[in-house]
């Protein structure tokens, strides 16, 4: 008997994505699967039922009956990632379900929990490891591409001025100067986004290894005088610094954004709080009429004057703290996480079957729920749970 893998609407409020695009339909065609989706899950996406209907994927008439009929079940945010409207599915749910999508896991300990009770295996797709083989299923760089690049539009929707340099009747208009901080897989993007927009770009990172990738790009790599050789961990991601470095991080940083019209921060630490790079008296040295979006506000934000999802002023400087920017842009966020989720899903079949082999790192880096318990070592330790000897 085939597997059912059923997809459900995202009850996240203000999320617009879904589990699964149509053209992600027939890279599971040949696995035997059978998909069923809930009526409506892609219409925010701009994907009708019409189009999961052609590809062969049966419409369900409502939420429970997708949980009812799917051994597996993909969402962009599962319990953890959505942990208001998301908890009204753990009576859906069955022992020996599986679930895949973003949970959180490593701080919302309490969804964790309440999945493990549930007898659900959960595999959370932001903890991904970084390796060659898991490239396609990477769905946190998928997301920062977007991030990045709706946060340089959103520099430039909000500057007032224009960021190409123009040669007009009028005489010349000089281009924007925009500073990017954190120059992972979102900070990489809004820089080339903003390049693509004339502006003159520059680019920071803690991780010495990010200079090349930066001016690859046709941006300036900013180099402060700051010992950053540990600054980055086995994954690739920043590591977290003591406060002294932060300290004069910003202190150095503070001048160079004091010549900016617009900063773009992307700092973040898996797992950990968005460390503090921007202080007040350093929004206080930009120009009236700068602006600074802080992609990093779901993580309480990398300046210290951020309001997650609000945009406030101080000295003429606007701070915007933009909320799931992924979902800004639902149509192709929708589409490359599919792929990234399905790419997993069919690494996990075998036969037929979802397969866990937790000796593969895939697995056992992802897998956070199983057999009724929280079984991943790194959250187990974090819950102060007993982590059984490697």
């Amino acid at each position: 008997m085939p597997i059912t893998v059923g997809v459900v609407a995202e009850s996240c409020p203000d999320e617009r994505r879904v589990a699964l695009a149509p053209s992600a339909v027939p890279l599971l065609n040949k696995s035997g699967v059978e998909l069923s989706i809930e009526s409506g899950a892609g219409a925010a996406a701009g994907f009708p039922d019409s189009e999961y209907e052609e590809k062969g994927v049966r419409i369900a008439k409502d939420r429970a009956e997708v949980f009812a009929n799917a051994s597996v079940i993909l969402q962009v945010r599962a319990l953890g990632a959505n942990p208001d409207a998301g908890r009204a599915d753990l009576r859906l749910l069955r022992p020996g379900q599986v679930v895949i999508g973003f949970g959180e896991p490593l701080t919302n300990f309490e969804a964790a929990a309440s999945l493990a009770a549930a007898g659900v295996t959960f595999l959370a797709m932001e903890l991904m490891p970084r390796i060659t083989r898991a490239q396609g299923m990477d769905a946190l760089s998928s997301m920062a591409t977007i991030a990045g690049y709706k946060a340089a539009l959103m520099a430039a929707n909000a500057l007032p001025r224009m960021m190409p340099m123009l040669m007009t009747a009028a005489g010349t208009v000089t281009p924007a100067r925009v500073l990017v901080v954190g120059a992972g897989v979102a900070g990489l993007q809004a820089i080339a986004t903003a390049r693509r927009l004339g502006a003159i770009v520059s680019g920071y990172d803690i991780r010495p290894v990010a200079k090349e990738q930066v001016e690859s790009l046709g941006a300036r790599f900013v180099v402060l005088d700051l010992e950053t050789s540990a600054a980055e961990d086995k994954g690739g991601y920043a590591k977290a610094m003591g406060d002294d470095f932060y300290a004069r991080q910003r202190q150095l940083l503070g001048d160079v954004m004091a010549e900016q019209h617009a900063v773009i921060t992307t700092a973040a630490v898996p797992g950990k709080k968005a460390p503090v790079l921007i202080t007040g008296a350093m929004v206080r040295r930009m120009a009236s009429g700068s602006v600074i979006v802080d992609v990093a506000a779901e993580r309480g934000g990398n300046c210290e004057l951020t309001r997650p999802g609000e945009t406030v002023e101080e000295a003429g400087v606007r701070i915007f703290g933009p909320l799931n920017l992924a979902s800004t842009v639902p149509y192709h966020a929708s589409q490359m996480y599919a792929r990234n989720v399905v790419a997993l899903l069919k690494y996990l079949l075998k036969d037929g079957v979802v397969t866990l082999d937790r000796n593969d790192e895939i697995v056992r880096e992802t897998l956070v729920t199983h057999g009724s318990e929280v079984v991943h070592p790194r959250i187990r330790e974090l819950m102060g749970l007993a982590v059984e000897a490697s």
